[in-house]
């Protein structure tokens, strides 16, 4: 019997390099995301299309219910689907704040609840969310990314404790610097938010090293290989850093104070 697979955020990126590989390996795949027009070449290849918002519980809802109604299992749920902005804590408003929690994390946990009462009747399943190496380090003007990204790691494992019992493991991926739009997204959003106020000076030469950081970033489907391992693989890790200096960079963050770290971090930016 084919394992079912759930994706969100399949429509670029991470998230479709994910279901195509998982389609090749011989999973039944459904990708989900908002724009399923962008997911078009993913239904060419095989994977099965869902129009999910996760923000929206009713999508949510009728997106799993209908792997059930047509597979009557979810094997694997992979937490793909995320959003980062960036912005002075100042300067960013509460709405701003709030949807980026309504995405990373309030998207993520509901759509969990959803997927696990099928995973605690056949006894096995394994729920895989996509953190980020922010889960573990801060950085200036990324305070709400990566409080929701500190969140998911906080959620994986209290999670994974919980649900042992039922035959179901938690793994988190926490990727570096990437090839996707997530970059420029937050880019964007740092010098809308931050370029024109106090902090305007930081902002800015924030915003300048984030454009180079395209050079030392890993393309998608690194982090998409370290998914499908991490599915296939018998007795996962409870968590796999990859891509873009994942490893060294959580290295550095370990072996370093806080105020060390802090200034290191703060001496790029000169």
């Amino acid at each position: 019997m084919k394992k079912v697979v759930l994706v969100t955020g399949a429509s670029s990126g991470i998230g479709k390099e994910t279901a195509k590989l998982l389609v090749q390996k011989g999973y039944t795949v459904y990708g989900a995301s908002r724009r399923v027009e962008k997911m078009a070449d993913l239904k060419a290849e095989g994977v099965n299309l869902l129009e999910m918002d996760v923000t929206d519980e009713a999508s949510m809802v009728a997106g799993v219910n209908k792997i059930l109604q047509n597979e009557s299992r979810i094997d694997i749920l992979i937490n793909n689907a995320g959003y980062g902005s960036f912005g002075a804590l100042e300067d960013v408003p509460m709405s701003e704040a709030k949807y980026q929690f309504e995405v990373n994390i309030f998207g993520l946990a509901r759509l969990t609840q959803l997927v696990l009462p099928s995973m605690r009747k056949q006894h096995s399943g394994r729920i895989i969310n996509v953190s980020s190496i922010g889960g573990s380090l801060g950085e200036p003007h990324g305070s709400w990314y990566h409080a929701t990204k500190y969140a998911v790691e906080g959620l994986s494992d209290c999670l994974r404790m919980e649900v042992k019992q039922f035959g179901i493991d938690v793994v988190v991926i926490k990727p570096g610097a990437i090839l996707t739009e997530w970059n420029t997204i937050a880019r964007e959003k740092l010098l809308e938010v931050s370029g024109d106020t106090d902090y305007k000076v930081l902002a800015t030469k924030h915003a300048k090293l984030m454009a180079t950081a395209d050079k030392s970033a890993s393309l998608p489907i690194v982090v998409a290989k370290t998914i499908v391992r991490s599915v296939v693989v018998r007795r996962p890790k409870t968590r796999y850093a990859t891509g873009g200096g994942a490893k060294i960079i959580l290295f550095v963050r370990r072996i370093l104070s806080d105020r060390m770290f802090d200034r290191l971090v703060l001496s790029l930016l000169k």
